[in-house]
């Protein structure tokens, strides 16, 4: 799927920017008109563009809240802490660019911004974590105290807490669950401001998550579930495997291991043939002309704190569910996108080393859904996990009284 730009980097993260639409975080003729102005693969220009319609969009948004236009306000704040994130994306090479921490910083913040206005509670949580906090947002569809089934959701390689609402805790709330999405090391706060990187050893970040949801009487301890997106289908897992208090796991998409090895086996043959001289200059070579290889390794270097692609292949070498899949006993949805161009076959390896009761949901091109991830079909994705979740955890959905609450796949 190619939206606007040849490139399938530019084109995919324009289209996730896009997919966020149906949940406020985008407005489709904003973003198609921002990209129409980007130059192919120049990342200063992606940061210049996004940059500009999300400081627009802002300034809608402060105009409305002057004028007391409440829901104007959220929904432009919500759409400018998407466009902010989206400005960032490319930021990573230079790990010490102000703009990083000033442009990430204003998305959270207008997201912030908007969720005071909405019309659901929200929470913003700090969770306790080895000496500091994970952040997160805690959503709830209304002010009673009556338990409910609750999602918590984490990200993965780039995304933030902010970026999660669209995705996934809107649909979550619009269907009566509690919804909690934090970032863990790597991701977001952490790995901006306090400089944690990712760790391979995930359980001990959901454990403090799952303790803290648990003092909470709105929770229903027998319904809690976890989902892990992009990286976080490798994540997810992992912790499901030694924190067995889930109800249900949802890994979208799912990953069995994470080598970044394999994503340079050219890089690596060469630096063993000819050494790691004669393969840096060939890496930067390669990264001029494919931004999907460069976003990769810049990002990689970014978010796991290493100094060089050597660095970062030795920090993802332990990043396996082998001898480890066979332990997660809750049921398990995994998820697979026909076309996706980061974790291709992974899905299904993660589904045949499971031995708990598992699904495999596949997502297709005919559906438009073939994204990783299934960004750019966000409805019918949530429409389907959520079926598989209702069902897992036996919950129908909250209807008005009279309202036929009979659910089917």
């Amino acid at each position: 799927m190619h939206l606007v730009f040849e490139d399938q980097t530019f084109s995919f993260e324009l289209l996730r920017t896009v997919s966020y639409a149906p949940y406020g975080g985008a407005d489709i003729g904003e973003c198609l008109a921002t990209a129409s102005h980007i130059r192919e693969r120049d990342f200063e220009n992606w940061y210049e563009q996004w940059s500009k319609t999300a400081r627009r969009v802002h300034t809608l948004a402060d105009s409305a809240l002057q004028q007391g236009k409440r829901v104007s306000a959220r929904e432009a704040y919500f759409r400018a802490s998407n466009y902010y994130r989206t400005a960032e994306f490319f930021l990573h090479g230079n790990p010490h660019d102000p703009r990083i921490l000033a442009t990430w910083g204003t998305s959270r913040m207008t997201f912030r911004q908007a969720v005071k206005l909405m019309d659901t509670p929200v929470e913003e949580v700090l969770i306790p974590y080895e000496g500091t906090f994970l952040p997160g947002y805690y959503y709830r569809p209304d002010d009673s105290h009556h338990p409910r089934p609750t999602l918590m959701v984490h990200g993965g390689y780039d995304s933030t807490g902010e970026e999660l609402y669209f995705m996934v805790a809107a649909a979550a709330i619009q269907r009566g669950y509690n919804c909690l999405t934090f970032e863990g090391p790597g991701q977001g706060a952490l790995i901006r401001e306090q400089h944690l990187p990712f760790r391979p050893d995930w359980e001990q970040v959901v454990t403090p998550v799952v303790d803290s949801l648990l003092t909470r009487p709105e929770v229903d301890p027998a319904r809690l579930a976890l989902m892990g997106i992009s990286l976080g289908g490798y994540l997810a897992p992992r912790a499901a495997a030694f924190e067995h208090r889930l109800a249900a796991l949802i890994a979208d998409d799912g990953l069995y291991s994470y080598h970044f090895s394999e994503k340079a086996r050219a890089v690596t043959k060469v630096a063993a043939l000819f050494g790691r001289a004669l393969a840096h200059s060939m890496l930067r070579m390669v990264m001029q002309r494919n931004t999907g290889i460069r976003w990769a390794i810049e990002n990689g270097m970014f978010t796991f704190q290493v100094g060089s692609i050597w660095d970062l292949i030795e920090a993802t070498e332990s990043w396996s569910l082998e001898g480890v899949a066979h332990m997660i006993t809750c049921p398990t949805l995994v998820c697979e996108a026909e076309r996706d161009h980061f974790f291709a076959g992974q899905p299904k390896m993660l589904y045949e080393a499971l031995t708990c009761p598992k699904t495999l949901l596949r997502f297709t091109t005919d559906d438009g859904a073939e994204e990783h991830c299934q960004l750019g079909a966000l409805l019918l994705s949530n429409h389907r996990v959520f079926s598989w979740l209702d069902a897992t955890l036996h919950v129908n959905e909250q209807r008005p009284a009279g309202a036929n609450t009979s659910l089917g796949f």
